[in-house]
């Protein structure tokens, strides 16, 4: 059997750390060991400003560069007035998967990309343990800049940015929607329910499936909790079985 390139051992190293984080028993301490011998630090480090990616890749991604120019210059509401950048999103249209979160955070809002902070690469983890890619699915949050102090958007502020991310839904036609945190889950989902007891659960948003689950960054924050992790992973195995991936 012929030598696997390194991308792969990546790959398996990254799912690997990921499992081991999640506390899934069959993963041993040894494993994540052996697993992280020889990691790259590109592996450790978010991408620089000279490496972001292009806004979309993949076929037909054409009509979200027009969605993708008026949000870069897009002054509609106060976030516009502090931003370095906006942050459209970016990834593949032809997964059928699509992740959501609120906003971009400070690191976001520096290079113009979407979860390329410390809970980007807890969500790299995570989509690659789904057997994708980030290339293979699209990112994006449901306001575009970056709110002050990183607080949560305001009503405004998601109603004046909202129709962005409806004309993304019509293009995408996603199969599924990962919705990351409170916020997001609300959007699809709106009620006083708690994004602890909308987790788990598939909804309908315009003919398009729903799965909130817990934000990256609650699970950074709450690291030594794997009780959490373990139920973001359950959330996003019935993603996987919804689509054939599992």
């Amino acid at each position: 059997m012929g030598k696997k390139p390194e991308g792969f051992r990546q790959k398996v190293r990254n799912t690997l750390d990921f499992f081991d984080e999640i506390g899934v028993e069959f993963v041993s301490r040894g494993s994540k060991k052996a697993a992280a011998k020889g990691k790259t630090i590109a592996s450790e480090t978010p991408p620089s400003a000279e490496r972001i990616r292009p806004r979309t890749v993949g076929r037909n991604a054409a009509p979200l560069v027009p969605i993708a120019d008026e949000i870069l210059v897009c002054r509609k509401c106060a976030l516009a007035r502090n931003r370095a950048h906006a942050v459209p999103g970016e990834g593949s249209i032809d997964s059928g998967l699509m992740f959501v979160g609120e906003g971009p955070g400070a690191e976001e809002n520096i290079q113009g990309r979407p979860f390329v902070g410390r809970a980007g690469q807890l969500l790299a983890k995570i989509i690659e343990a789904m057997h994708f890619t980030r290339q293979e699915v699209f990112i994006t949050n449901i306001v575009k800049c970056q709110p002050p102090g990183n607080r949560a958007p305001l009503h405004d502020e998601i109603d004046i940015c909202a129709p962005y991310l409806l004309r993304q839904l019509e293009v995408i036609q996603p199969a599924v929607i990962v919705a990351l945190g409170s916020v997001a889950a609300k959007y699809f989902v709106p009620g006083e329910m708690k994004i602890s007891s909308l987790r788990g659960t598939f909804y309908d948003f315009q003919g398009i499936k729903v799965m909130p689950t817990f934000h990256p960054s609650y699970l950074v924050r709450n690291e030594g909790n794997r009780k959490l992790k373990k139920d973001v992973w359950d959330d996003m195995q019935k993603v996987m079985v919804l689509l054939g991936k599992k």
